[in-house]
């Protein structure tokens, strides 16, 4: 009764701004202070994004394309598939498109302000909280069920990859819930279809799925291949692709593949920063074991978005429960 009560603890909806606003370049101007150094939030392929306020006194992240003049037609497609796909989603762990600004030659995507920035940011100490074991399962889960809603068709009629899943990605609000941002990449599926064939590989070094490479084949496993890229990222605090490391330690799936079903071995590529007390060793095999499916040579060993969603909540009960009994153990004692 307990573990099935966690489909209750799914968040639910929140209320989403009816369409996207247009605005024009000067709003943009004042809502970032005239895009001063103080609102800059990051940097990313596309250009900048700004923290500013809107006339209306929301606060919002304002993300500016800054791209060199061979790539602003490709930025200009990125652009306009963002605000065609997030303009039809709706769905609590998938960012918001507040709105957008294409004023001549200037373009603007307007989000929902995420106060705890990215994930990869606390992973790897630059945010300022640490993530426990319990937070990083939360997150997990999150993500799953934001790649799961694309991947369901519900939301446009057909299936959506989204082609660039990463742990920058992943964004964070005040409660640590996920939202999966940067729809730039997204590719929706032909009708009717479970394959696309493409010539261009897009998406990020690291995140790759094998098969997607090889053959130009994007399937809606390429993003469950990206997904366990994050998940590993999650377990051992490491980045997907280390170039600080030794030749043979760089990409973080082929240095701990070979070892995630192992426990002994396990407990060396666990996140060294993790307390002791956040975890059971059996939700660690557990997200382990589901991380190495995940990242599996050939597409179709992988789990569907579906099937991590519910393994993840089977985790986190188990880990919850895990560390009940130990407490309860030690009030004995």
């Amino acid at each position: 009764m307990e573990f099935w009560q966690l489909e209750d603890q799914n968040p639910q909806p929140s209320k989403r701004h009816q369409g996207s606003s247009v605005f024009t370049l000067r709003e943009m101007e004042e809502a970032t202070n005239s895009f001063s150094e103080e609102n800059l939030l990051g940097k990313g392929g596309f250009g900048r994004v700004y923290k500013g306020t809107l006339r209306s006194g929301e606060v919002v992240a304002i993300k500016k394309m800054e791209l060199p003049p061979f790539k602003e037609a490709e930025g200009e497609r990125e652009f306009r598939v963002e605000v065609d796909i997030l303009s039809r989603l709706d769905h609590p762990n998938l960012v918001s498109l507040i709105g957008y600004c294409a004023d001549g030659k200037h373009r603007f995507l307007v989000y929902e302000f995420l106060q705890n920035g990215n994930l990869q940011d606390h992973l790897n100490g630059i945010g300022e909280a640490f993530m426990e074991w319990p937070k990083r399962l939360k997150v997990a889960l999150g993500a799953a069920n934001g790649l799961a809603y694309l991947h369901s068709s519900t939301a446009v009629g057909i299936p959506i990859v989204h082609r660039d899943f990463k742990s920058t990605n992943v964004l964070l609000n005040a409660n640590f819930e996920a939202k999966i941002s940067d729809f730039g990449l997204a590719k929706l599926m032909p009708e009717g279809q479970e394959t696309y064939m493409t010539v261009r590989v897009l998406g990020t070094f690291g995140y790759f799925d094998p098969e997607y490479t090889s053959t130009g084949k994007l399937t809606l496993q390429s993003d469950v291949y990206a997904f366990g890229v994050v998940l590993l990222e999650l377990l051992t605090g490491r980045r997907a692709v280390d170039l600080n490391q030794g030749p043979n330690d760089q990409n973080l799936v082929l240095q701990v593949r070979h070892i995630l079903n192992d426990r002994k071995k396990l407990r060396k590529v666990l996140d060294p920063e993790l307390s002791r007390s956040s975890y059971t060793m059996e939700s660690i095999a557990m997200f382990a074991n589901l991380a190495s499916r995940c990242v599996r040579v050939e597409s179709s060993e992988r789990p569907s978005m579906a099937d991590c969603v519910k393994e993840l909540q089977v985790i986190i009960y188990t880990n919850s429960k895990g560390l009940g009994t130990t407490m309860h153990t030690l009030r004995m004692v």
